[in-house]
């Protein structure tokens, strides 16, 4: 690491793609850690360089399986076994968020849960973006850097230079996301109501508002199964809409996702790249929140403010 930077960056394994585009962005190597396999699955990690009394910065994302937090977990408690100074958690996708209260009887609150086994590992500070629900951030007794990804997604619906532009949201819960940023835009929204017949099984959805000849894009925290948001666009297309597409901040896309995709009335998905995505649809496109991050760690890093990057949201 150059002497110039007063810290440190390293990643887990599936984290690796997004961390070393950090990196360049704030002109240092990746860190040099090994993690170690064995046989029956277990692994180790280990720092093949100092980081006695530094600053260290753990890139990882805790998306499905479930060996990425324990990936992440074991990499924070080895940085404070080896004496470093501040251990900061940088989890663009923050697994788990979805479940963030107790809904029914005798269900867990996988968000606390998580948010304690961090603590308990020993961070300092955690760094991540669009939560599924921003109360999570009260789970930590640790400060917590919210950023938003409408930093990135926001200036890519204005490329776009869309005529009768309408922000829609595929359910009631993701209304305040969706307002903003037709707020933000000056454009009408439209909301959905869908109803649920079981998790990720969607049973009917009914837009609220005036989609006739406009082009609409749907605004959303994360997509998994793409069930709701396919759907949706479906229905909008059906309504008259021009044009129907899609932003979301994270991109799950599990099972038949990318086939839903394919197959729906959506001209396009936009995603950022807090995820990987391997598989194959030419309607998916990710934009990458290398640069967002990387500002986020050096101010951070240096002690300087960090709200202006949260806006517009």
């Amino acid at each position: 690491m150059s002497e110039k930077k007063p810290f440190l960056v390293f990643s887990g394994t599936n984290s690796r793609y997004l961390a070393e585009k950090i990196c360049q962005h704030l002109g240092c190597p990746l860190g040099n850690m090994n993690i170690t396999h064995f046989a029956d699955g277990e692994f180790s990690v280990s720092y093949e360089e100092s980081i006695r009394g530094r600053d260290v910065f753990l890139v990882q994302s805790t998306f499905p399986n479930s060996d990425n937090l324990m990936e992440l977990l074991l990499m924070i408690d080895a940085a404070k076994r080896a004496s470093a100074r501040s251990i900061i958690a940088v989890t663009p996708y923050f697994g788990w968020a979805r479940q963030d209260r107790k809904d029914k009887p005798r269900v867990s609150i996988g968000a606390k849960l998580v948010a304690d086994l961090l603590s308990v590992a020993g961070i300092d500070r955690l760094i991540t973006m669009d939560l599924h629900a921003d109360q999570i951030q009260g789970f930590f007794d640790v400060p917590v850097d919210h950023l938003y990804a409408s930093a990135v997604l926001l200036p890519y619906i204005k490329s776009l230079n869309l005529e009768d532009l309408v922000i829609a949201t595929p359910d009631v819960g993701g209304s305040k996301r969706a307002s903003t940023y037709s707020k933000y835009l000056n454009v009408p929204l439209v909301l959905c109501n869908k109803t649920r017949l079981k998790a990720n099984v969607v049973e009917s959805i009914q837009i609220i508002g005036d989609v006739k000849d406009k082009n609409v894009i749907i605004v959303d925290d994360m997509v998994d199964t793409a069930g709701t948001i396919t759907k949706a666009a479906d229905i909008m297309k059906q309504a008259g809409a021009k044009s129907v597409r899609a932003i979301a901040s994270h991109c799950v896309m599990s099972g038949p996702a990318s086939e839903r995709v394919q197959n729906s009335s959506l001209e396009e998905i936009t995603f950022t790249d807090s995820i990987p995505y391997t598989k194959r649809c030419n309607k998916v496109k990710q934009l990458s929140i290398a640069k967002l991050f990387a500002e986020t760690i050096r101010r951070v890093a240096e002690n300087e403010q960090i709200s202006s990057l949260y806006l517009p949201i």
